[in-house]
Order: structure tokens, then C-alpha cells, then sequence
């Protein structure tokens, strides 16, 4: 599957020529100045919460693609008053199978809300299955007793996990959610972005690779295949 990453947690994937991109913050990162946001494709965008830093570009890359928007049931009234009304509300627990691939929302635990205070609904977490493989998005959120629940739905090839801690799981935690999830391959995200959440990229992927771990640190723009 070939994943390209936009940098802080906004990334997306091929599933049989769809592009599904997950929580898109671009214009205002500051490390994706040389990402040009009106030449991304998107069949699906799909919001783990409603931080700025996960929902800042959505609305206008979705009225410029007409990409349907998969997000908790709150978040899509915010975007319908917005007038993005190719929206699909869900919520934790539920699943739904759509043309080219199913997504299973998953228990994230955070805060969500709009930065004009509207309330976000429940964070969440995706699981995404296509015919081929499936992977798990954990969205913002820490260690979790209910990520041992995942491989009861699904055999994860992969899983994106927040590596950069203080808001969210650091490595030590996020080694432990690939664990639960059984899963050896990881593509980090959330870190670096801000001071508070920087890494030391080389002692993170010696950290994985102790547990037996790939861990993925994609550069911003560029796309590889898992």
C-alpha cells in the first residue's frame, strides 16, 4: 500500500486508486511550506478529532475535490454548516463499508473541539480494510487496554501511531500499542512539529527496532510503500 505523508499527523494512502486522506494540517505547518495543498487528491478525508492541527485544510480541500468526509457525528454538523455536505458521520465503535474499503472507529483517548470552541465529539481511531490488508490509525490519543481488542477485528500490516508524547502516547507507549495490535511495522507521526512534542529521530528507531519494530519516519512530501 503506498502512503505519502504531509507532516504532523495528516497522511494518505492508494486503496484501488482512491486517495483517502487522514486529518490534513498543512498550510500552517511551517516544516510542510513546500507541500502545495491545492494539488493533493482526496476521494475520502477522514478526521480522528477536531484539533486544528488534524482539521485546519479540510474544508477547503473538500470543497475543492468533493471528497466525502468520514468524522463523529458533532464534527459533521460543523462541517455541514460549513457547507461541505459530503459528509458521513460516525462514531466510536461503529463500522461501515464503503465502495472500495471498510472503516472500523476505534476508542482514541483526547480532548476534540473546534478552535471557535465548538465541542469535537469523541476522538476516535480508525481501522481501514480493503480486500488486500488493513491498517490501523490510532488518531490522537494514549495507551489503551482496548487496542488488544484490534486484532479481533482485523490483521493489521501496519499501524500509524503519535510518537512525540506530551499531548498524546510517546514511543515507549506507542511500542506497546504496535504490540497490542500485533503489528511489526510503524509509520510515526504527530512529532517535531512543536516544541513540546521534538524526537531524537535515531533513538526512537533503535527504541522499535529493540522490540523487533520497524519504525517508519516518512519525510514530509515523499511516499513509500508498505
Amino acid at each position: 500500500m503506498n502512503i505519502t505523508y504531509y507532516g504532523q499527523s495528516c497522511f494518505s494512502v492508494i486503496v484501488d486508486g482512491k486517495h483517502l486522506l487522514f486529518d490534513p494540517f498543512i498550510s500552517e505547518n511551517e516544516m510542510a511550506s513546500h507541500i502545495d495543498i491545492h494539488s493533493i487528491p482526496a476521494d475520502y478525508i477522514l478526521l480522528s478529532h477536531a484539533h486544528a492541527d488534524h482539521t485546519l485544510d479540510a474544508v477547503s480541500i473538500a470543497l475543492r475535490t468533493g471528497a466525502k468526509v468520514i468524522c463523529n457525528f458533532e464534527m459533521h454538523d460543523w462541517f455541514q454548516d460549513k457547507g461541505v455536505t459530503n459528509t458521513h458521520p460516525m462514531n466510536t465503535g461503529g463500522s461501515w463499508q464503503f465502495e472500495h474499503f471498510k472503516v472500523k472507529c476505534t476508542v482514541a483517548q483526547h480532548s476534540s473541539s473546534f478552535g471557535d470552541g465548538t465541542y469535537g465529539g469523541n476522538p476516535m481511531g480508525f481501522i481501514i480494510s480493503t480486500h488486500d490488508l488493513s491498517f490501523y490509525y490510532s488518531g490522537d490519543t494514549s495507551l489503551t487496554l482496548d487496542m488488544q481488542l484490534i486484532p479481533n477485528w482485523a490483521q493489521i500490516s501496519f499501524a500509524v501511531l503519535p510518537i512525540g508524547d506530551n499531548f498524546t502516547m510517546g514511543v515507549d507507549d506507542a511500542i506497546l500499542a504496535s504490540q497490542f495490535v500485533k503489528t511489526q511495522k510503524v509509520v510515526g507521526v504527530h512529532y517535531d512539529t512543536f516544541g513540546f512534542i521534538k524526537i531524537d529521530h535515531q533513538q526512537a528507531k533503535t527504541q522499535f527496532a529493540n522490540a523487533g519494530i520497524e519504525l517508519n519516519l516518512i519525510q514530509i512530501g515523499e511516499s513509500i510503500d508498505l
